[in-house]
């Protein structure tokens, strides 16, 4: 059984999770971010995360 996330802590997404919903390379969800189309985070070990707010956005920027 999984534990209920806390309100206030953000959704996180793996590049690969973004990826491929968007069935695109990894790579170009980075290109992404560095444009400014999704905010990320870096964790302490270097990975970036993306929030899952910022990416249902963009899905619906692209969709229209």
């Amino acid at each position: 059984m999984t534990k209920p996330r806390p309100l206030n802590v953000p959704e996180l997404l793996t590049p690969a999770e973004v990826a491929d919903i968007f069935r695109v390379d990894p790579k170009t969800v980075t290109r992404w971010a560095k444009a400014g189309k999704l905010r990320c985070i870096k964790t302490v070990g270097g990975h970036r995360r993306y929030f899952r707010e910022d990416f249902i956005a963009l899905l619906k920027e692209e969709g229209k």
